[in-house]
């Protein structure tokens, strides 16, 4: 395990060697652990209004998926299992045990499968705008693949910092699927979640592994409290999704008004709020 540059405020990059593949992730703050798991296409810096904040009560590990930012590809990924074995190698490199997980996006699915393979590991989930219901469409599969084909991120992200702080350049990269409001979106945010598409090695082999998995057929086996928490405003992964969730988990669902998809982005002020109570409910 070696470490590297800063890349959240306050935390410490590092990087381990796990089954092949050379894994970063971000470590920071003291206390009961949080792992924070991004979406597809996501990065370490996507938690950046977040993650400073709760490392104030937590210690808290944000990974790089594999693909995804500075984290090479694995030699297999045939479905979830080896995206959650991945986050679950690293929490065990830092000793960390118990954890609540908070995945947002593909990230909710990362960690739903996490507590299943490994109950010990997870103390409980926070379900921010997850994905994988909707995945299972035809409309979604369709999606994701003209986007993994087409990689648009790839041509925004030289000019991310002149998109990033152009009202219009947030409109156009983020209005409709990821920010109710996009004008409003701090343009430091909006940086941030523009820089995967620059460092990604290739996010297909996620793609590929959420597309092939429904995780409703074993949410039973999740036996650790969880939260599904969404945007009510989010037209990419719909507050529907939230429903199915927490009906099948019976877990609450708190929606946070005038906000989409980027939720941890748009309102990490709600987002922080919500997991600390949760956090402080399970003792």
């Amino acid at each position: 395990m070696t470490e590297s540059k800063h890349r959240l405020s306050g935390f410490e990059e590092r990087e381990l060697e796990w089954r092949g593949a050379r894994l970063h992730y971000a470590v920071g703050g003291a206390g009961s652990p949080l792992v924070l798991v991004h979406g597809l296409g996501g990065i370490v810096e996507n938690w950046c209004a977040l993650a400073p904040a709760l490392a104030e009560r937590h210690r808290v590990l944000v990974p790089d998926l594999p693909g995804h930012g500075r984290s090479a590809l694995l030699s297999e990924a045939r479905n979830l299992d080896s995206l959650s074995e991945a986050a679950l190698g690293l929490a065990e490199a830092e000793d960390i045990r118990g954890a609540i997980w908070i995945g947002h996006s593909l990230g909710g699915v990362v960690a739903l499968r996490a507590a299943v393979l490994r109950p010990d590991a997870v103390g409980g989930v926070v379900l921010a705008a997850a994905a994988g219901i909707g995945s299972a469409s035809r409309a979604a599969q369709v999606t994701l693949a003209v986007l993994g084909a087409t990689r648009p991120g790839r041509l925004i992200a030289p000019f991310r910092h002149a998109w990033a702080h152009s009202r219009i350049g947030r409109r156009i990269a983020f209005g409709w699927w990821g920010a109710a409001d996009s004008g409003a979106l701090e343009p430091d945010i909006a940086e941030a979640f523009l820089l995967g598409p620059s460092l990604h090695t290739d996010t297909r082999q996620a793609a590929r592994a959420l597309l092939v998995s429904d995780p409703r057929v074993e949410l039973d086996r999740v036996s650790c409290p969880c939260l599904c928490l969404w945007g009510a405003s989010d037209n990419w992964v719909g507050p529907q999704d939230g429903m199915e969730y927490a009906r099948r988990l019976r877990a609450p669902l708190r929606t946070i008004a005038g906000c989409g998809h980027l939720l941890i982005g748009e309102r990490p002020d709600a987002c922080l709020a919500a997991i600390e109570e949760f956090v402080d409910s399970l003792g």
